[in-house]
């Protein structure tokens, strides 16, 4: 495969609204103003920091490792085979190369955890050789679809607001800007030349945002919460649990029985037979499809028949049982989120022309 450049790369086309097409540089940028690019950019020259050290003292990667992230990747996305993996990386303007440097990189980066400092580098001072690694780094990783549909989303929100009566917002979106970016109003300028834009751009995400953020002001209601919270409330059900890890079934019932029948405690078991113990919270839904009924089903204090795992066996102690509620702030972020992702699904429906580029659940 030819190898691409990085206009190539950042010029393509992710998604249109209209007449306007919105590229992969438009994506990054627009995640950029939104502060979201800035730990994405210091992981990837954390990985390149980490390569480079790897290389200066001759150290090699774990083929084996290499080949099964690779092949993870290729069932993440259906690809079966080698031309159907050259297509999909052809299509987003990428080569093999990128493709086996993304693998190589990212297992650089575990190796040399806690050994490397990346540098610190802006995003705005990026070298085209560099923005051209982000731009693959972004797309084999998947944050390039989620950052595309995130900006789907204020696209359409902007294209339904009235933009003469956000001005207001549209100011206090440039002050968080301004904050988060750690700018004042007068380096602003150079910022937007390192990055190649103007200031109409800048306020063009302004109002994105402010439009954005005023729709879903209008969408998350008291009413539409607690409608979805219905729908939410059994797999968002809380299961406080003891559990010990055994090896084997007799182990397992043995400990079943000390813990039923003679009235010792799980903490008590597991360190008598020197078993691992653990003490935790689930979630329903984070729970096997065929033990959900049966969690359901007892009460606080009850103990559930020893289950099969991988490498033995699970004796499990159910503590307490906890309806979820919107006083929570996991689960009101939860039920905002599937909220949103209908409306603007919903909203985007016939306004988005996506481009080849997967869209994935914010879920």
């Amino acid at each position: 495969m030819a190898s691409t450049t990085p206009e190539l790369k950042e010029a393509r086309v992710v998604f249109s609204c209209g007449s306007k097409d919105y590229t992969v540089r438009d994506v990054i940028d627009a995640a950029h103003f939104r502060g979201e690019l800035e730990p994405l950019w210091s992981g990837l020259l954390a990985g390149v920091k980490a390569e480079e050290m790897a290389r200066e003292t001759d150290l090699e990667l774990d083929d084996a490792e290499l080949d099964s992230a690779a092949i993870a990747f290729r069932y993440q996305y259906d690809l079966i085979t080698a031309e159907e993996t050259e297509k999909w990386l052809e299509q987003r303007g990428l080569s093999l190369a990128d493709f086996s440097d993304y693998f190589a990189r990212a297992q650089w980066a575990l190796e040399m955890r806690g050994k490397v400092k990346a540098p610190q580098i802006p995003v705005v001072s990026a070298s085209a050789e560099q923005r051209d690694l982000l731009a693959a780094e972004l797309t084999l990783s998947g944050e390039l679809d989620r950052m595309a549909n995130r900006l789907a989303w204020r696209v359409v929100a902007m294209a339904k607001g009235e933009q003469g009566e956000k001005d207001a917002c549209r100011s206090a979106q440039r002050d968080l800007f301004f904050k988060r970016a750690g700018l004042s109003a007068g380096l602003v300028a150079d910022w937007l030349h390192g990055l190649g834009r103007e200031e109409s751009w800048l306020g063009e995400m302004a109002s994105m945002e402010a439009n954005y953020r005023d729709e879903c002001t209008r969408v998350l209601t008291t009413s539409q919460r607690e409608r979805e919270m219905t729908s939410l409330r059994l797999p968002l059900t809380r299961f406080d649990v003891e559990m010990i890890e055994l090896e084997s079934r007799d182990a397992a019932r043995e400990a079943f029985m000390c813990v039923r029948d003679d009235g010792m405690s799980m903490s008590e078991v597991a360190r008598e037979g020197q078993y691992p113990f653990h003490q935790t919270e689930m979630v329903l839904e984070q729970i096997s499809d065929d033990l959900q009924q049966k969690f359901l089903s007892l009460t606080p204090g009850s103990l559930l028949e020893p289950t099969p795992r991988e490498d033995g066996f699970l004796l499990t102690k159910i503590l307490d049982k906890k309806e979820p509620s919107l006083d929570e702030p996991e689960v009101l972020e939860r039920v905002d989120r599937r909220i949103l992702e209908r409306h603007f699904t919903e909203l985007s429906s016939g306004r988005i022309q996506w481009r080849i580029v997967a869209i994935l659940s914010e879920e």
